[in-house]
């Protein structure tokens, strides 16, 4: 997958790559801590465009395997992308009731 990632991706690891080798440990921490709040105000947004994606795949009848390999990631990590889940399923309440099942339809 490191082989598909697109330009702009490789640019952002890039750069994360750069300031973790900031050599004084305190300006490593700002640029570490400025980072990490751009992140949180920008995660939102990036969620809800990848979602985007998902949605739109999805209602041209693609199957969650075939996004999965297109976006790099997991087949349940898609289920939940569609679902509206930006985290993982122990990080979320689940619904009274029955279990569900997820079908790759």
């Amino acid at each position: 997958m490191a082989d598909d990632i697109t330009e702009e991706a490789r640019q952002v690891i890039d750069a994360l790559k750069h300031v973790e080798e900031i050599g004084d440990p305190v300006q490593r921490a700002v640029a570490i801590s400025q980072v990490l709040k751009d992140y949180d105000e920008r995660a939102p947004k990036l969620r809800e465009l990848r979602r985007e994606a998902v949605l739109l795949l999805r209602a041209d009848g693609v199957s969650y395997r075939k996004i999965a390999a297109q976006l790099g990631v997991s087949l349940g990590t898609v289920q939940n992308i569609e679902r509206g889940h930006g985290s993982a399923w122990g990080t979320k309440a689940r619904a009274k009731g029955g279990s569900e099942e997820a079908s790759d339809g």
